[in-house]
């Protein structure tokens, strides 16, 4: 019986926590998506350029072009 008492307990708990949650507001979901696009955007560029560069620098030492 005690583990049965301690799982309702468990769930009490957290059906508790779960209402103390705070949802962004519908304008700071779109705020937060938009800077995240934003952010892979801006780091996939860099990886392009950094690939790009790396590329160039191996054909160079290893094919002498």
């Amino acid at each position: 019986m005690a583990k049965n008492e301690n799982a309702v307990t468990f769930f009490q708990d957290v059906r508790d926590e779960a209402g103390k949650v705070v949802w962004p507001s519908r304008r700071e979901l779109g705020i937060s998506t938009l800077f995240v696009i934003a952010m892979v955007i801006m780091a996939s560029l860099f990886f392009m350029g950094v690939d790009a560069v790396l590329k160039w620098v191996v054909e160079h030492l290893l094919f002498g072009i």
